[in-house]
């Protein structure tokens, strides 16, 4: 079930507080498929790194959480991109194995 806008800002934000660096060593991103965006194109590691993803209620809620974290907190990441599908929004601590 998808969480409130406010909530998933709430939780992701807590999330990379709570696991270190500063935003900017962070990638916040959305996709229609978490599991293969963060694990198999990002190339994030399962177990053993930080990464955290929440579903949104719509598309245009995903793009507005992306884009707080992105344009104001200043995580890595780009705005504009996936499709109407793309309704999860996740976060990973960039490392030197990640694809950005």
């Amino acid at each position: 079930m998808a969480d409130s806008e406010y909530q998933i800002n709430t939780e992701i934000k807590q999330y990379i507080d709570n696991n270190g660096g500063s935003y900017s060593s962070w990638y916040v991103g959305i996709t229609g498929d978490p599991k293969v965006r963060l694990f198999e194109q990002h190339d994030v590691h399962e177990n053993g790194d930080n990464w955290i993803w929440k579903e949104a209620g719509s598309n245009q809620e995903a793009r507005n959480i992306e884009s707080y974290f992105v344009n104001d907190l200043g995580t890595s990441g780009d705005t504009g991109g996936g499709d109407d599908s793309s309704v999860f929004v996740y976060a990973y601590k960039i490392n030197s194995h990640t694809e950005p």
